[in-house]
């Protein structure tokens, strides 16, 4: 028998904050479990693997290429946060690398399973687009705060820093 997900860590996770126990317990049954070792990788920038994240133990890193190629730290994922959202909603390639900092354990959602959740229980699926929705919203207006903040940074001081 393969390991199943915590519900208890998924519904206290951004993927599950719009879901009762007893749906949480529904959405944990449809997820994977992987375990990393301290620096294992776990998808890279660039892979058509669709899979949504949950990061239910540990750290993972994020990092992007910058301008001349070079793997730039872009965030560093704390419990219960999820990545993947975007490639897993648009079913397109990482935007990212991620590879964990010390041991981890992260939580998968396969679009595969995910449409099953759909066929069986559409309330719940509906509920963590919902989630998925809000994370998306948030990471947006953060963005739009510090692209505001820097914007009036540099006007005031005429481009010098």
């Amino acid at each position: 028998m393969s390991e199943v997900a915590d519900f208890k860590v998924v519904r206290n996770s951004t993927v599950g904050s719009q879901l009762t126990e007893e749906k949480a317990i529904l959405l944990a049954e449809k997820m994977g479990v992987r375990h990393l070792k301290d620096g294992e990788l776990l998808v890279k920038e660039g892979a058509t693997d669709n899979t949504l994240f949950v990061l239910a133990q540990g750290k993972l890193t994020v990092t992007s290429k910058d301008a001349m190629g070079a793997d730039s730290i872009v965030y560093n994922m704390k419990e219960g946060e999820c990545a993947g959202t975007r490639a897993f909603v648009e079913q397109t390639p990482r935007k990212a690398t991620l590879r964990a900092v010390g041991a981890a354990t992260v939580y998968t959602l396969t679009p595969k399973d995910f449409e099953a959740l759909l066929d069986a229980q559409p309330r719940v699926a509906f509920r963590v687009m919902q989630a998925l929705f809000h994370v998306t919203h948030s990471n947006l207006s953060r963005m739009n705060q510090e692209t505001k903040e820097l914007s009036n940074y540099i006007n005031k001081t005429q481009g010098r820093y």
